[in-house]
């Protein structure tokens, strides 16, 4: 066992944890939710750290002995980090234990960080852990910070590298909308407003409006991206600078910039950029309005799955697992199931956002740990539920065409098509006479020799772009 110290007193620690004092702390004092951090803020996190370093080398601020051994431990846990995000190893979460639903605005996930580089660079260069006369946690690890301008600047960075991802996934599913959509470019079948039938429509277009939902949640992420880069690293405790040399406050997101490729930049009034989280809401609106599209297009396909035999059953949804333990042969549309849930929770995530943001006070956001690990959790949450609803259910959807058609002439919704020839009066009398005879439509009109079966079928094929009969 080791013994480390702070101002409270003292604390025994194993001898082989990464981890100092004021993780273990934290570790004692929150709920243990099951959940860790987002492996994507860990490594920006570990990233602010090696920019901070340099910097602080630079400064000379820093002896270039410890700024390289921060380097090459944030190295090391950076493909730790990697690895967890990719599920090929969970290491970094025997050194990064604390609690995501932590008070103090972010400060215990700080601390943590800073004990684990410190002790891993020690342990790399054959010091004991927790021996900080070579490497101090706070004093090197942590120069020129305050975990009040590496936290927001670590979660923005975090937010634009799952960002990024998160359009690529919608520009995916866009286009398996528009395989799609030209698959079915053929197939007519009743259009429907209010849980009516409405006018006839091609089942590619449907595919085609799902398409075009997506383009645009696409390109409104990739819009937001800018609203993320402006950082307030350099700030410190308020936004001031307070305990940080001019020149690492000019240079370091310079150094972090050049080191991630990502185009941050030092925000105007660093006072703002950390008392106020209002971009947190504004992206996380657009995360939401996505999820919004996503739950909808969801509904429609089960609603058109729906039955089979005894439902509309217009497209048949890939059959992934039995739906029911007592009904031989049920199949459920869980997939769309799992995608509207998700969608809820994201939306849930949202309100909560919204009320935490608003609820910091004058110079700091207390609450900014369960802002970041919502919004954060909201990224890779709508990206993980596309990329199922595309591979389990989009790519495999089947048009059954001939339902499509059954339903689509029994319909009296083609009776909009008699307008024209007819006008609106007499089409509305035909569809009462229709329905009070139960009647098919098309023999009606054919009996009382307005248009042929196959004149009214062309017709209507005709003004939606399908010339031939159906």
């Amino acid at each position: 066992m080791r013994i480390e110290r702070d101002s409270i007193g003292e604390v025994q620690l194993p001898d082989d944890v990464y981890w100092g004092i004021h993780t273990d702390r934290s570790k004692h004092n929150f709920i243990s939710s099951g959940e860790n951090i987002h492996p994507v803020l860990i490594k920006s996190m570990l990233q602010v750290k090696e920019a901070a370093a340099l910097t602080n080398e630079r400064a000379g601020v820093l002896e270039k002995q410890k700024s390289q051994w921060i380097v090459s431990a944030v190295h090391e846990l950076i493909a730790e980090a990697e690895a967890a995000y990719h599920q090929k190893n969970h290491s970094i979460y025997e050194k990064i234990i604390c609690e995501p639903y932590q008070g103090g605005a972010g400060t215990s996930l700080n601390m943590n960080v800073n004990e684990v580089i410190a002790n891993t660079a020690l342990e790399m260069n054959g010091i004991k852990k927790g021996d900080y006369r070579y490497l101090h946690p706070l004093d090197d690890v942590n120069m020129s910070q305050s975990t009040n301008d590496v936290f927001p600047t670590a979660v923005k960075l975090a937010a634009i590298y799952l960002l990024r991802e998160l359009s690529n996934a919608f520009a995916a599913i866009q286009g398996a909308f528009q395989k799609k959509e030209k698959e079915f470019s053929a197939i007519l079948k009743v259009g429907r407003t209010q849980m009516m039938d409405a006018v006839p429509v091609i089942l590619g277009q449907e595919f085609g409006a799902y398409a075009q939902a997506m383009s645009r949640d696409r390109w409104r992420l990739y819009k937001v991206e800018e609203r993320l880069r402006l950082v307030n690293l350099g700030g410190t405790a308020i936004g001031t600078g307070v305990a940080a040399p001019r020149k690492y406050i000019l240079q370091v997101v310079n150094t972090l910039r050049e080191m991630t490729g990502v185009g941050l930049a030092k925000g105007e009034d660093l006072i703002d950029q950390t008392q106020n989280l209002d971009v947190f809401v504004e992206v996380h609106g657009l995360i939401k309005a996505g999820a919004a599209s996503l739950l909808k297009i969801a509904n429609d396909l089960r609603l058109m799955n729906s039955g089979p035999r005894a439902g509309i059953g217009e497209i048949t949804l890939p059959e992934v697992q039995h739906g029911s333990s007592i009904m031989p042969g049920k199949i459920n549309p869980v997939i769309p199931e799992h995608v509207i849930q998700v969608c809820q929770l994201i939306m849930g995530h949202d309100g909560m956002i919204t009320q935490l943001c608003a609820a910091g006070s004058q110079e700091l956001n207390a609450f900014f740990p369960m802002i970041a690990h919502q919004f954060l959790k909201s990224f890779s949450l709508l990206k993980d539920v596309i990329h199922i609803f595309i591979e389990k259910a989009i790519n495999g959807i089947i048009a059954n065409e001939d339902r499509c058609q059954e339903l689509l002439y029994n319909s009296y919704s083609i009776g909009t098509f008699l307008i024209n020839h007819l006008g609106y009066d007499q089409a509305t009398a035909l569809i009462k006479e229709a329905a009070d005879k139960q009647q098919n439509l098309i023999d009606l009109v054919a009996e009382k020799k307005i248009l042929s079966p196959d004149e009214f079928k062309s017709h209507i094929s005709a003004q939606l772009g399908i010339y031939k009969n159906k």
